[in-house]
């Protein structure tokens, strides 16, 4: 009895599948594991194959023009919170000067006023003028005609300083708000320039050497071949022979450019050690004694427009379709530019970018 108990309590022994109950059970395995596997990796997507050296290069090359436009656009905000700072400052002092010149009325009003109370006869429009309250007094100036001839003067030159001195206080407001303003755009541009600057680098750093050797050589052909060491020294020396041009300050702005050739281009900068493309124009027409404006968009309007047949050394010539960068026509189908982030100042054709228009300057 217990030997039957204990073989009731037996698993019952599987057979083997054979043939086609074989097959059918692989296939539900397969099946299942496939569901799993589709299960476990629902959601990831697939990664995205590294980009080429081509298409880097190609991206590089965008943010660098991208940059030079925030640059551009930077350079005018930086110009137009200067021109703010002036405006405030020069508000400020008006307003100053307005504010003592009412003091001194009112202090001679007091002095009547100090005679009047003597005698017993304060005019209720001299109380008026004393008051703390410049807006009670100019609405009720109606006092004024109770007024004698001395007073009458004095209290009208008040009144009319109490209002110059609130149309002062008005426009400095106009004009502080107009600095916040440009200087929040100075902020936003300069945080463009530096993200796509550093986005530029990072994806030159995924290059290896030769490619990145390769990607310097691309760019310093399509920015004029990338002077040499005795290239640049000659381009300098240059600058002290006479240059044929229109003019003697054409020809001064040219020799300024020749000796900047060599010099860094470093965005925002003017001279005399880097400069921006519209710096560097900027500066050598300064040598020869003309005042440009600071930017590629209003450079391109600070003289006469020309087209591209009758160019001539000094003439400024510009490039894109938003005219984001400028270099200095010197003959010969060439110009001196300041071209990008790690290309300094150089010789370089005209025809290597999109041209936009010239302009001659003097």
């Amino acid at each position: 009895m217990a030997a039957h108990r204990r073989s009731a309590h037996r698993k019952p022994k599987q057979r083997p599948l054979t043939g086609s109950a074989a097959r059918t059970a692989a296939a539900l395995a397969l099946a299942g594991a496939a569901t799993a596997g589709s299960v476990t990796g629902a959601g990831a997507a697939p990664a995205e194959p590294a980009p080429t050296a081509t298409q880097v290069r190609a991206k590089v090359d965008r943010l660098y023009h991208d940059a030079e436009v925030a640059t551009e656009k930077y350079n005018g905000a930086k110009e137009e919170a200067a021109t703010a700072t002036r405006a405030v400052d020069a508000l400020a002092d008006e307003a100053a000067r307005r504010t003592a010149r009412l003091n001194t009325a009112r202090h001679a009003l007091g002095s009547l006023a100090t005679a009047q109370y003597r005698s017993g006869t304060l005019d209720p429009a001299v109380q008026l003028a004393l008051s703390s309250d410049p807006d009670a007094y100019l609405q009720r100036a109606s006092y004024l005609d109770r007024a004698g001839d001395r007073q009458n003067g004095l209290l009208r030159g008040i009144r009319r300083q109490i209002s110059q001195i609130t149309g002062v206080k008005a426009r400095a407001d106009q004009e502080t708000e107009r600095l916040a303003a440009r200087r929040a755009e100075l902020h936003e541009h300069r945080t463009a320039i530096r993200t796509k600057l550093a986005d530029a680098r990072k994806l030159l750093d995924t290059l290896t050497a030769g490619e990145r050797a390769a990607y310097e050589r691309a760019a310093d052909a399509r920015h004029g071949g990338g002077p040499s060491h005795a290239d640049r020294s000659a381009g300098r020396s240059a600058g002290s022979a006479p240059v044929a041009a229109p003019g003697s300050r054409a020809a001064q702005a040219i020799a300024f450019a020749h000796g900047a050739i060599g010099k860094p281009y470093v965005w925002g900068a003017t001279g005399p050690n880097a400069f921006d493309c519209s710096g560097l124009t900027q500066a050598a027409w300064k040598a020869a004694g003309v005042s440009l404006p600071r930017t590629t968009y209003t450079q391109i309007n600070a003289g006469a427009r020309i087209p591209r047949s009758q160019l001539a050394p000094g003439d400024l010539v510009f490039f894109y379709s938003g005219i984001s960068h400028v270099g200095l026509y010197i003959g010969g189908g060439q110009m001196i530019h300041a071209p990008r982030p790690g290309a300094p100042v150089r010789i370089a054709p005209v025809d290597e970018m999109p041209f936009a228009g010239a302009t001659r300057v003097a």
